[in-house]
């Protein structure tokens, strides 16, 4: 065995100025790289279509030799795809992978509950998650009536309008709703819809008194909904809902209400206890 030398080192007034060499000291540059690398995964999630490198340049106020060098290392782990002659950049399988795996793995924990909800009311129960400044739906129950209402799987739709997006938006840490909100464009999709500030916000906190989210023909003429949001184990958040035609909405309220109340709930102690 090797004895260690054990002798002393006089100290001077400035060895307590000195960082200890097993502490970490904060990379700027390491993180202003890793800052721009998100935003432009960010701004290529708005545009699925690909953006060339002079358009990700011009919405990232970056130089042109910058964008190249970040989607160039993006390419190489493939989180990105590189532009080519007929596309732009966009996301890459990598990237697509782990929000598919999240996506998967949220749709089978809820999956029961979406069965039990539509098997107890006889509606068709959807499974959203935020997605950016949309909503997109990751599984479904089909009701059995013949009159129903049903959405294709990884459609997306707006936030103001919908049931479930209205749960999420409630749901929110007031930070992060503080962040979306200059993303959120408040369209008018029929002549229910809320357009102004002040009423979104004023429905928001009925919902967060009431744990429900409404769509009373906001987002479609004759359909309705109900929706309760989930909190997702790492932070992203859920919404359970339930549409239903406009004719039997208000036969089918009290029913539908309790059943996303009670189940949902379920469902999210079992994601807390993850």
């Amino acid at each position: 065995m090797k004895a260690e030398d054990s002798t002393a080192t006089p100290s001077g007034p400035d060895d307590d100025k000195r960082p200890d060499e097993g502490r970490a000291t904060p990379d700027k540059g390491g993180i202003q790289v890793i800052a721009r690398a998100a935003a432009v995964l960010r701004a290529l999630k708005d545009h699925p279509a690909g953006l060339s490198l002079g358009e990700l340049a011009k919405l990232l106020k970056l130089p042109r030799s910058t964008v190249q060098r970040i989607v160039d290392a993006l390419d190489e782990e493939n989180l990105v795809i590189a532009a080519s002659p007929t596309r732009g950049v966009r996301l890459g399988p990598a990237l697509l992978a782990l929000a598919a795996a999240t996506r998967f793995e949220i749709a089978e924990i809820a999956r029961p509950t979406l069965q039990e909800i539509s098997r107890l009311c006889g509606e068709t129960v959807d499974l959203s998650v935020l997605d950016g400044d949309k909503l997109v739906f990751v599984d479904q129950i089909a009701g059995v009536h013949r009159l129903r209402a049903e959405s294709a799987i990884g459609v997306s739709f707006t936030l103001h309008a919908t049931a479930p997006g209205k749960a999420m938006l409630a749901a929110l840490e007031p930070g992060a709703l503080a962040n979306l909100r200059p993303r959120l464009k408040l369209l008018r999709l029929t002549a229910h819809t809320l357009t102004a500030w002040p009423v979104l916000e004023a429905e928001l906190a009925r919902v967060r008194e009431t744990g429900l989210g409404t769509d009373l023909e906001e987002n479609s003429l004759g359909i309705c909904a109900l929706a309760t949001a989930l909190v997702l184990p790492g932070g992203e958040m859920a919404a359970l809902s339930v549409p239903v035609p406009t004719q039997r909405f208000e036969a089918m309220r009290g029913q539908v209400s309790e059943l996303l109340l009670s189940l949902g709930g379920r469902l999210q102690q079992q994601l807390n206890g993850r």
